[in-house]
C-alpha cells in the first residue's frame, strides 16, 4: 500500500501530516548533529533543547503555572492506574468514579494499595453517560478524587470536570489530551498516555502539581516515586527520548498551525457534529451508545442493525481507505476514533460512506 488511508484507530493512533513529514525530514540526520534523534543521548544539549521545547509547548497551550511540573514516565497511562495510589494513597481513602472501562480498570489497580470509594458509578446503566457534579456522592477527607475525562470504549465524555472541593481532582485525559481548553490549573494532577493525541506509544505524559508530589511518601521503587522523576526531570534513567520528541512536534503543530486549543476544539466539534448527524440521521440503521449530551468528541460508537452488517461495513470501509473502524473486542459494534490529528475530510470520508452503505444495504 503507497498512499496513507484515513486512520480511525483508537491507538496507537493517527499522527498529524506535518509531524510525520517533519519526522520523516530529520529521521536520518537532525539538524546539527549528524545523526538521527533516536541516537543522540538524552543529556546533550541537542535533546534537552527538545525535552524543554516539548514541556513548554504542554505549559503553553493549557495556561500551566509554576506550581505545576510536566513529567514524561514510561509505561503509559496504566502505569499510573498503580503509581498513583502507590505514591498519593498514603494510609487514606480515595475516590473514583467508575465511569467506563478504564475508569474501571484503574479504581481495581488502586485496591491493590489501600482504601477506595466508588463516587458514582455508571456500570449498571451500560457506562452510557457521565455524572452531574450533583450525582457525586464525594468524601471531604478523601486523598484525592480520580476520573477518566473520555472513555474510549463507550465513547462518552466529560464536558465539564467534576467539582471536589479541596480534594486533589487527579485525571486520566488519555484520550481528549490537548483537545480543547480546560482549566488545568484546577487539577492537582493530569496524565495521558502519549499513543491518543500527542505521540507514539511507550509513555505518559504526567502533569502533577508540586504539593501533591511532595506526599509520596519515602523507599518506593525508584521509577515508580513521582518525587524522583520531578527531581531528576524525567532523567533519572534514560527517558522516552523519541517519543518526548515527537510530542515536541506535536505542541508546535498545535500552537503554530491550528491557533491553539480553541482553534482545536472548534475543529474537533465540527467533525463530531457530522459524524452524529448521519447516525442520528439513519432513522435507526446507525444506532449511538452514548447519550446525546455525553457523547464524545474523540470516539463514536455505534452499532449497526446486526453483526453481519457491522463486519460488512468494516470490511468495505477499509477497501474504501478508512481503517480500524471496528469497535472495542469486549463490546463489538463499531467505533470511529477522530482525535485531533484526523483531518475533517477524513470524517466526510466516512459520513459519505455511512450513508452510502446505508442505501445498499438498508
Amino acid at each position: 500500500m503507497e498512499a496513507r488511508v484515513y486512520n480511525f484507530s483508537s491507538g496507537p493512533a493517527a499522527l498529524p501530516l506535518a509531524v510525520m513529514e517533519k519526522v520523516q525530514e530529520q529521521l536520518l540526520v537532525y539538524p546539527g548533529v549528524g545523526a538521527s534523534v533516536m541516537e543522540i543521548s538524552h543529556r546533550s544539549k541537542t535533546f534537552s533543547a527538545i525535552h524543554e521545547a516539548a514541556k513548554s509547548g504542554i505549559k503553553q497551550l493549557l495556561g500551566l503555572s509554576d506550581d505545576y511540573r510536566v513529567l514524561f514516565v514510561p509505561g503509559g497511562a496504566t502505569m499510573q492506574f498503580s503509581m498513583i495510589p502507590m505514591n498519593f494513597l498514603a494510609g487514606k481513602s480515595a475516590d473514583y468514579i467508575q465511569c467506563g472501562t478504564w475508569g474501571d480498570k484503574a479504581l481495581k489497580e488502586a485496591k491493590k494499595f489501600g482504601e477506595t470509594r466508588i463516587a458514582w458509578s455508571g456500570k449498571a446503566e451500560g457506562y452510557s453517560r457521565m455524572p452531574a457534579n450533583t450525582e457525586l456522592v464525594l468524601n471531604p477527607d478523601a486523598a484525592y478524587l480520580h476520573f477518566t475525562a473520555n472513555e474510549t470504549i463507550e465513547g462518552i465524555e466529560f464536558f465539564q470536570e467534576p467539582e471536589s472541593g479541596n480534594v486533589p481532582l487527579i485525571c486520566d485525559a488519555s484520550s481528549n489530551f490537548l483537545s480543547k481548553p480546560i482549566p488545568a490549573n484546577n487539577y492537582a494532577m493530569i496524565y495521558a498516555g502519549a499513543q491518543k493525541n500527542v505521540g507514539p506509544s511507550g509513555m505518559a505524559v504526567v502533569i502533577v502539581r508540586q504539593d501533591l508530589i511532595e506526599r509520596a511518601p519515602a523507599g518506593l521503587p525508584v521509577l515508580l516515586d513521582y518525587r524522583v522523576m520531578a527531581e531528576n526531570d524525567s532523567l533519572y534513567n534514560t527517558p522516552p527520548s523519541f517519543g518526548i520528541y515527537i510530542v515536541s512536534l506535536v505542541t508546535q503543530w498545535l500552537i503554530e498551525e491550528i491557533g491553539g486549543l480553541g482553534k482545536m476544539e472548534a475543529i474537533n466539534i465540527e467533525k463530531a457534529k457530522r459524524l452524529y448527524a448521519v447516525i442520528d440521521g439513519s432513522g435507526g440503521y446507525y444506532r449511538g451508545h452514548a447519550v446525546p449530551e455525553c457523547r464524545s468528541r474523540m470516539n463514536v460508537t455505534f452499532r449497526l442493525p446486526d453483526e453481519t452488517l457491522e463486519a460488512r461495513f468494516v470490511s468495505q470501509a477499509k477497501e474504501a481507505g478508512m481503517h480500524e473502524l471496528k469497535g472495542h473486542r469486549s463490546v463489538g459494534g463499531c467505533r470511529a476514533s477522530i482525535y485531533n490529528a484526523m483531518p475533517l475530510e477524513g470524517v466526510q470520508a466516512l459520513c459519505d460512506f455511512m450513508v452510502d452503505f446505508q442505501k445498499n444495504n438498508g
